[in-house]
């Protein structure tokens, strides 16, 4: 019983995410792990940072512009990850 409910734990630590931290008075961050198994990018890590700082972005009426994306492969014992380091910018279209 206490092994299964350690590897539950350790499956939810591994699809952590950071939420929108401030790096510095108008840049971002935004990391998140994910629980995939076996060898490959992280593509689920990368497609939810950017959905996470596009949605912050929209509330502040701009559009994400990226400073630094920083991938890593999920490996043997080891998550996938993404980290997002991004601005909101004006949205120039016309309205």
């Amino acid at each position: 019983m206490k092994i299964q409910l350690f590897g539950v734990v350790l499956l939810l630590a591994a699809c952590a995410s950071s939420g929108v931290m401030t790096v510095d008075q108008d840049t971002y961050l935004i990391v998140k792990r994910t629980a995939q198994l076996g060898f490959g990018p992280p593509v689920a890590a990368t497609a939810y940072v950017y959905r996470e700082a596009n949605a912050y972005c929209a509330n502040k009426s701009g559009k994400v512009e990226t400073i630094n994306l920083d991938q890593v492969d999920s490996a043997m014992g080891r998550p996938s990850s993404a980290s997002l380091k991004f601005r909101c910018v004006s949205d120039t279209r016309s309205k």
